[in-house]
């Protein structure tokens, strides 16, 4: 590689793209974002336009890089990650038949349901076969052009994601992630393809349709093609590593690549992503999803649909912005109350419940209001809240036979000390905080590392590029002040 010494990567996310450029030891040196437009054709219904991806990655990719002050010549590779999963049906020359349906589209309903009713086997990743299937997926989408669209089903060569249309456009390969497949395409590494659950639904033609070619992260995927090397500003033959679901490279930009720790990206939603030695399913459970990040190990899924967004109902909904004191000075008020918020206890599932119970119409609440409940009394009640609804997933998950070992927090989360510890004293767990707080992008420029030969594998990269800025310890006597809580609020 001689003197190639930079890497970019690239986060394509739900409302825009953002690229960023990294020297070897995970320091970025300049970031920048292009954004693009979502549709809401119908209630329930998302759509986005590919093309925009595409020239959102070239805007990003060229800003980015003037702006680090880089030779493009010192370039080693480049990777990106997107939203998972995000399905395009393409024709045989990659050119889009129709909008691409968003991750968030839930128009599959019905055929997530069909899904469910087969009782396969590759089921096991919903809650160990229980299911539900989740409306987010592959398999519902693609069977959903299949029976609303047909035209455009048979005229589609390739039914993918994201992923593979925008590798597609750097390299002219067609080729899909490990990391994608696996988690939301019913794919298992050990039997391939899910063809028994396609066949119970009259959908085996799909096989046909996906990429043949299944990459573990940090393969290369090929090279810039000359059109492709003009649209960003890049030289042509510039190296291209596989990335994937942008949850599931933030656990390499945090760190978490070995079994027993646990990454957990907080935002309005808070996800929780654990390696596991060994494969495991059970109720309440999504996964485990086989060589999703590192080959031989298992990820498993755990989710809260509501954390920030409880928050920023208060700010909006209840507070008002007129009568809102900011969120340091909140934030100072909550830590002098004592754990527990003096009696008033907080139930998350203000849109339903994710995980364990995967109950859409569950709702949320404050009990045990009193005259002498204040806002802050509010507000820390909500992050308890929240860090309760956590641990209930740990503790289910534990149940199944999987014990994290540590937290790496990434998101909004860590902007709040004070949540920070309420989160580590529930769980009774040690939180790591990274320096780097653009986890996805980092370890998209980790997988380019790997793939230029510049480290060896994913986890001596992660070594040397990702670094733990802070560890919050947990504190026994506030976690069992805490357990007595906890045990309220999961029987309210």
């Amino acid at each position: 590689m001689g003197n190639r010494k930079y890497l970019i990567g690239v986060d394509g996310g739900t409302e825009s793209l953002r690229a960023g450029v990294f020297d070897l030891s995970g320091k970025p040196l300049a970031f920048a974002s292009s954004p693009y437009k979502t549709t809401f054709p119908h209630p329930g219904w998302a759509e986005q336009n590919p093309d925009d991806w595409w020239q959102a990655l070239g805007l990003a990719v060229k800003q980015a890089v003037n702006d680090s002050g880089v030779d493009i010549t010192d370039i080693a590779a480049m990777s990106l990650d997107t939203t998972n999963c995000t399905v395009v049906a393409l024709d045989q020359d990659g050119h889009a038949l129709r909008p691409a349906l968003l991750w968030m589209d839930m128009r599959s309903t019905a055929q997530a349901a069909q899904a469910a009713a087969t009782g396969d086997i590759a089921l096991q990743v919903n809650s160990g076969g229980a299911g539900p299937v989740s409306a987010e997926w592959m398999v519902p989408k693609a069977l959903w052009i299949f029976q609303q669209e047909p035209e455009i089903y048979q005229k589609a060569r390739y039914i993918c994601e994201y992923q593979d249309f925008m590798n597609y456009h750097l390299t002219g390969r067609m080729c899909a992630s490990i990391s994608n497949v696996s988690v939301r395409w019913h794919y298992n590494s050990s039997r391939g393809w899910p063809v028994s659950l396609l066949q119970k639904l009259g959908l085996e033609s799909l096989v046909d349709k996906w990429p043949q070619d299944v990459l573990p992260l940090g393969a290369t995927v090929g090279t810039l093609t000359p059109s492709a090397a003009a649209h960003l500003g890049l030289p042509e033959g510039l190296l291209v590593a596989q990335g994937g679901s942008d949850a599931f490279i933030g656990m390499v930009g945090l760190g978490v690549v070995t079994a027993g720790q646990m990454a957990m990206l907080t935002g309005s939603s808070h996800l929780q992503l654990g390696m596991c030695a060994e494969p495991l399913h059970g109720p309440g459970i999504f996964g485990t999803y086989p060589d999703a990040v590192i080959p031989g190990l298992h990820v498993i899924e755990g989710g809260q649909t509501s954390t920030g967004s409880i928050i920023n109902w208060l700010k909006n909904s209840l507070v008002g912005q007129n009568g809102w004191p900011g969120f340091e000075a909140l934030n100072s008020a909550a830590s002098q109350i004592p754990p527990g918020a003096e009696g008033l206890l907080c139930c998350d599932h203000f849109q339903g419940n994710r995980t364990p119970y995967t109950d859409a119409a569950s709702r949320g609440g404050l009990v045990g209001l009193t005259l002498k409940h204040t806002q802050a009394h509010v507000f820390r009640a909500i992050m308890e809240g929240v860090a309760f609804g956590t641990e209930l997933i740990l503790e289910n998950m534990r149940d199944a036979g999987y014990h994290p070992d540590s937290l790496t927090l990434a998101g909004g989360a860590t902007k709040s000390d004070l949540w920070l510890h309420i989160h580590a004293d529930v769980s009774n767990l040690p939180l790591r905080l990274t320096e780097v707080p653009d986890a996805p992008a980092l370890g998209c420029a980790i997988l380019a590392a790997v793939a230029a030969g510049l480290y060896p594998d994913i986890s001596m990269a992660v070594a040397a590029m990702v670094k733990v800025s802070r560890v919050v310890q947990p504190d026994p006597k506030r976690h069992e002040e805490y357990a007595r809580c906890a045990d309220i609020v999961v029987t309210c």
